[in-house]
């Protein structure tokens, strides 16, 4: 076989390496698949790209990134992608005649388009190509390739001997490649290839050349091998914006384009809008901190201006350029002179030539003092910006940002507070000012520069665990509009550790009032009634009416406070959850307060508004006797509030548990109905418990001293021991357990919201 019979054959492409860009993405997703770098907004899991017009996928055994089943080699944040393409051929026997082709149609862009850095080729003797695409308008265009002689010359560009291009029009979402022969019919020339080919293929990506490819395989009759020919691949470029809206439709409504130094940019080749980082940077515009400063005084590729009289002094966005030392500043148009000696006035006096001197050395002494001082304070400036960005993303605010914006409306105005805020008004986290500490951190007075007393809570230094703890009660908050919760007035991300600010409730907590020292537990069987009434319908709120549901999970004395009037302010939303309207229940980490946790959540770690149910009962029970939910220095059989007292109502001895100070002969009727509601909604089974809103209703009849619904007919009258199950695993270590619902039960634990 002649070596011209090779002329044309796919095997002689010349293509150029693909460079990636070196770019970023997001932390802790995939950087790398082989040798292609993934530059966000794409990326490989939900949580790394941006949406799944931007989803990748790569093959862990051949490293090989892929985006709708085409192989990706180069990925740009300057709006385009790199696949690689099969081109189309067809080949033809000696007689003539048609023997294989394939025409390549690609339906795999998406909702990306062609780029007019693409150009259509054909090659082959005799051969015309088209390419059929649906653009704004669909269109055909297509070239022709003829041989005048068997001498071709090599190395040379598609002049339409032998091989002819035509450029691309972008904005197609599909094309259709097909190559034919003008000679259909009639035998092959002795020069002319078997085959013609077909294909669109990035700029400056395609050489024409003769030689005899290496690679070439051949079957046992001498043809060409159409398999190998099938896997052969060319760079093809795609353009990609975000959404289908201008810079100024979309508005503030995207927050892609607002992080640092980056700017919004119409997209100038399709529908939509990317990202661009301002003059004087460079770098990932999508990302915060992704633009950094360009150095032109070192950079290559941003060299500066600065002539050989002056020195290149880089800046933030931008460089200048002073004269260089025994140089001064002619003019603008003159540039930087040389200094002559003589170049003084010669006003012949020398007290005059003292003065200059002195008058030049303290004007001196003063600029270079103004420029050192102006150094140190822009980079003190950058140095506290950083910080400052640095421990919002580490306090969780981009999270916030995104789960916010995801959550629905918010009934919450929750404004930002800055350091210097939260300093001056807990002057510097004094001592002094320190309203309580637990498990979850610490809470100051805070006195804002209008004068408002407010409450912050600043979560504990090196405890990383309180970050989603924050997050997720700011979230919460943000859905709660009721007068028995404690209001959310902001949060401070900027700091070391993340702050939270609320309004300020001065008369403690209800654990305080039922068993400190701080208060003198003065509390009439009114207050304790109608306390319970406010908990009872902020939870059924919660439960019923909230525009999410929501499940406080650890509902306490220790969660209740109470104002100057002893209202109730329900409080503490850190291990709270959002229902989803479909969901009546989740499978969560256990977490809760010993004494408090409902022992049916306990053992299955299925989460429901009956969990909330069963720990509102042992509140009513406080209420009711006065004692701790959970005391180790009370006698075995009443250690445990919750079976003592369902034991003491089942065996009529109630006045033995119930507070002495409020129960009186006026009252009794309402102290037995409240303690029967306390002991149904201790039940073990949750089905057996009633509803919140029922659990209110019923209360408030007790206050309102009306007919009361009985639910006696509806649930089984409580076995002593039922109120005993799961008290045996329940620890005695401190308040609060937050326990692994994998040691207990082997069953996966559904990762439901963010890392819960």
């Amino acid at each position: 076989m002649k070596l011209q019979e090779y002329l044309f054959l796919v095997a002689i492409f010349s293509l150029s390496c693909t460079q990636p860009i070196k770019g970023q993405t997001k932390p802790d997703c995939l950087k790398k698949c082989g040798d292609v770098t993934i530059e966000f907004p794409f990326g490989t899991t939900p949580d790394c790209y941006h949406d799944e017009d931007f989803k990748l996928t790569c093959d862990e055994t051949t490293k090989l990134l892929s985006f709708n089943g085409l192989a990706v080699v180069n990925i740009s944040h300057s709006s385009q992608i790199s696949i690689m393409v099969p081109p189309s051929f067809a080949c033809y026997n000696e007689q003539g005649l048609l023997e294989k082709g394939v025409a390549y149609y690609n339906d795999g862009l998406g909702n990306f388009t062609l780029s007019d850095n693409n150009t259509l080729f054909a090659v082959g003797c005799n051969t015309y190509a088209f390419a059929s695409t649906n653009g704004t308008r669909k269109s055909s265009f297509g070239c022709i390739s003829v041989c005048e002689s068997e001498q071709l010359v090599t190395n040379r560009e598609c002049n339409g001997e032998g091989c002819c291009q035509n450029p691309v029009a972008a904005g197609s979402s599909w094309y259709l490649v097909s190559p034919n022969r003008f000679t259909n019919g009639s035998s092959v020339r002795p020069f002319s290839s078997r085959c013609v080919y077909a294909f669109v293929v990035e700029d400056g990506k395609f050489k024409f050349n003769d030689i005899e490819d290496p690679k070439l395989k051949l079957d046992d009759k001498g043809l060409v091998d159409y398999t190998y020919l099938q896997t052969m691949k060319l760079p093809v470029v795609l353009d990609w914006s975000i959404g289908g809206e201008t810079c100024n439709q979309v508005g503030n409504r995207s927050i892609l384009c607002s992080v640092k130094n980056s700017i919004c940019s119409n997209s100038t080749v399709r529908t939509g809008y990317v990202c661009k980082c301002e003059p004087g940077y460079y770098g990932n515009p999508y990302l915060i901190d992704g633009c950094k400063d360009i150095d032109e005084c070192t950079s290559t590729t941003h060299k500066h201006n600065c002539t050989d009289n002056k020195i290149c002094n880089n800046t933030d966005g931008s460089f200048l350029c002073p004269c260089k030392t025994g140089y001064h500043l002619e003019n603008v148009t003159m540039g930087c002179r040389l200094t002559e000696i003589n170049e003084k006035p010669d006003l012949g006096s020398t007290d005059y030539e003292w003065a200059q001197i002195f008058l030049g050395t303290t004007i001196g002494f003063l600029c270079i003092l103004l420029v050192v001082t102006y150094i140190q304070q822009r980079m003190k400036h950058k140095k506290n910006v950083e910080l400052r960005q640095r421990f919002f993303e580490q306090n969780g605010g981009g999270m916030l940002i995104q789960r916010l914006s995801g959550a629905g409306p918010s009934n919450v105005d929750v404004k930002i507070f800055t350091e210097e805020g939260m300093k001056e008004a807990t002057s510097d986290y004094d001592d002094s000012r320190i309203l309580g500490q637990g498990g979850q951190g610490t809470v100051y007075k805070g006195i804002l520069p209008d004068n408002s007393v407010v409450a912050i809570k600043k979560a504990r230094l090196g405890d990383s665990s309180q970050v989603e703890q924050f997050i997720n009660e700011v979230l919460v908050l943000s859905q709660i509009n009721h007068r028995n919760v404690v209001k959310l007035l902001g949060c401070c991300l900027e700091t070391e550790v993340p702050l939270l600010v609320y309004e300020f409730i001065n008369s403690g907590t209800l654990f305080d009032h039922l068993h400190g020292s701080l208060f003198d537990s003065s509390l009439t069987w009114e207050h304790r009634l109608r306390i319970a009434v406010e908990i009872a319908g902020t939870l059924a709120y919660l439960h019923s009416s909230a525009s999410i549901p929501i499940i406080h999970r650890d509902v306490k004395t220790a969660n209740i406070l109470l104002d100057e009037n002893l209202t109730a302010k329900v409080a503490d939303f850190g291990a709270s959850r959002l229902i989803p309207m479909d969901k009546e229940q989740l499978t969560t980490m256990v977490q809760g307060t010993l004494g408090y946790l409902d022992p049916e959540y306990y053992n299955t770690g299925l989460l429901n508004e009956k969990s909330d149910v069963y720990s509102f009962g042992v509140v009513l029970m406080e209420l009711l006797t006065g004692q701790k939910a959970l005391c180790f220095d009370r006698p075995q059989y009443s250690k445990h509030l919750v079976s003592y007292f369902a034991s003491a109502t089942k065996e009529n001895r109630l006045h033995e548990v119930i507070d002495g100070q409020v129960m009186n002969e006026r009252n009794q009727k309402e102290i037995q109905e409240a303690a029967r509601v306390a002991v149904e909604c201790t039940r073990v089974t949750g089905e057996e418990r009633p509803k919140m809103r029922e659990v209110a209703a019923e209360l408030e009849g007790l206050r309102a001293t009306k007919t009361k619904h009985q639910w006696s007919d509806n649930y089984p009258e409580p076995k002593e021991t039922e109120h005993l199950v799961g008290l045996g695993i329940l620890s005695a270590q401190g308040e609060t357990s937050s326990t692994g619902y994998d040691t207990i039960k082997n069953v996966a634990i559904l990762d439901i919201e963010a890392g819960r």
